[in-house]
């Protein structure tokens, strides 16, 4: 585990919530009280935890300079898993529903995809250790406590480990616009990865060439493509749908 500041009232509540024995101390903004404020402050009295008072430039250079909402909480967060802890989600897991991140480097895009994963019942998000976004102060803020809840896995070679997953029964599909096959009309039910693109460039060659199938989401208006972490929402609870009906 690292010590590191996270900030914002719903991923600071998140994670009081989830992990207080990790929070090792509460700043809040000075003459800040309000309904919103006040029963966290209260909770983390309650929970033991030193609560201090401060002015806002104070807050802002502890985030530096980031949209903290006037709280910000000093903490040990948990590191990114690795190929260990991909390898017990799989033999723990009967199905398991995993997402592949091919390059995600947007920490905004990466912090909702992790809230989409977590609400969809994901077993753990796969993405490459290097040239992708990290689990930053930043991405925790956005994910609103599902960097904790999610298992984040970074491995060292990414096609390595789709290989490793194909090899365990997992059926990984990608997310490319070239195909003809709609996430509607694929099977998105049993061992399950899918694999989403880095914004704008979409899944590296290799990553395609790795994959089972690729499949895409249909588009009907003017726009060619969408957001990220908004195509990985559809393409996760499209699969929800499937994996959960009769």
């Amino acid at each position: 585990m690292s010590t590191d500041f996270i900030f914002g009232l719903h991923s600071v509540s998140a994670f009081l919530e989830r992990n207080p024995q990790d929070v090792l101390e509460l700043f809040v903004l000075k003459d800040r009280d309000d309904q919103r404020m006040t029963p966290l402050i209260q909770q983390a009295r309650k929970l033991g935890i030193s609560v201090q008072f401060c002015q806002r430039k104070t807050l802002d250079e502890k985030v530096e300079g980031a949209q903290h909402q006037g709280v910000v909480a000093k903490a040990r967060l948990s590191d990114a898993g690795d190929e260990h802890d991909l390898k017990r989600i799989l033999d723990t897991e009967a199905q398991p529903f995993l997402l592949i991140l091919d390059g995600i480097t947007d920490p905004h895009n990466l912090g909702a995809i992790l809230r989409s994963a977590d609400a969809a019942g994901v077993h753990a998000v796969i993405a490459p250790k290097d040239r992708a976004a990290k689990l930053t102060a930043v991405v925790r803020k956005v994910a609103c406590g599902a960097a904790e809840a999610v298992p984040f896995i970074a491995v060292t070679n990414l096609a390595r480990t789709i290989r490793e997953l194909k090899d365990a029964g997992v059926w990984v599909l990608g997310a490319a616009g070239e195909t003809e096959t709609t996430i509607y009309q694929a099977s998105l039910k049993g061992p399950l990865a899918l694999a989403m693109g880095a914004e704008g460039d979409g899944l590296r060659r290799l990553t395609k060439e790795l994959c089972d199938g690729l499949v895409k989401i249909p588009m009907f208006g003017a726009v060619s493509s969408l957001n990220v972490s908004v195509a990985t929402g559809i393409c996760l609870y499209e699969a929800v749908r499937q994996r959960t009906s009769s």
